[in-house]
């Protein structure tokens, strides 16, 4: 594709190392009749290869530029353009078995990772681009420094691992920090099933909203004493203290 100026709004990185890109159509492993979608596909990196791959891609780009480009390089038959932001397009109007893949905009990446939470059922494997720091904390362990919010609320819902380290240099214009790529496998159940949603992700986001503080502190008019005592949870713990399973079993004891 012809040159492109890259947009800072869009968080435009494009990705041009040839060996990062085989990884990551390697590990996306797509059929010829494979569902796939690719966000943010940019200059057609990974656009091609998969295409090599599947009798069609699906594609979601926001930039107008890039989709005029698209449409001129790829015939419509083969690629199918969703023009817009993936923050809001509901990838589960595409099918009940898609595979998802992109070099994401470092900007909307945690945004977007909760929006894709929200239809795991439709999903069977993910495999995203993001700053090394991001997947760090998504595939964190209890009681480290990077486990957090975002540790908790996908590890309910998908089988994450650190699949490869990719370097500045892979890409044009160079970021300013070291990129991974992740593999995401929705497993339902896989720590418990939460009653109510919406009340889990809402103990999670307060028992984190200050890091240094106790869960007696952090759960204060949420859970009282004797709701941690029936739980079997030290009051006296921090929010990186406690398992995936405990917080479905608080969200669960207060549901009930």
């Amino acid at each position: 594709m012809s040159q492109h100026i890259p947009r800072k709004r869009f968080g435009q990185n494009f990705l041009q190392d040839a060996q990062v890109i085989e990884s990551i159509v390697n590990a996306v492993g797509a059929k010829p009749d494979d569902i796939v979608v690719e966000i943010g596909p940019g200059l057609g990196a990974l656009t091609r290869p998969l295409l090599d791959r599947v009798k069609h891609l699906h594609v979601v780009e926001i930039d107008r530029d890039i989709i005029s480009k698209l449409k001129t390089a790829f015939p419509p038959e083969r690629l199918t353009i969703h023009e817009g932001d993936a923050l809001a397009f509901d990838f589960s109007s595409l099918g009940e078995r898609i595979k998802l893949v992109g070099n994401l905009p470092y900007n909307i990446s945690t945004p977007l990772l909760f929006h894709l939470s929200a239809f795991p059922e439709r999903v069977i494997d993910m495999q995203f681009m993001l700053q090394k720091e991001v997947v760090e904390r998504m595939v964190a362990e209890p009681s480290t420094a990077d486990y957090g919010r975002l540790s908790v609320m996908l590890q309910y819902h998908f089988d994450m691992d650190l699949v490869l380290m990719v370097p500045p240099g892979a890409f044009w214009p160079p970021p300013k920090v070291d990129s991974a790529v992740v593999r995401m496998i929705p497993v339902p159940g896989r720590c418990g099933v939460v009653k109510d949603e919406a009340l889990f992700a809402d103990i999670v986001s307060k028992a984190f909203a200050q890091r240094r503080k106790t869960l007696r502190n952090n759960l204060k008019g949420v859970l009282d004493l004797a709701g941690f005592e029936a739980l079997g949870i030290d009051p006296g713990l921090r929010a990186e203290n406690l398992a995936v399973e405990q917080y479905v079993a608080i969200a669960n004891y207060l549901s009930a």
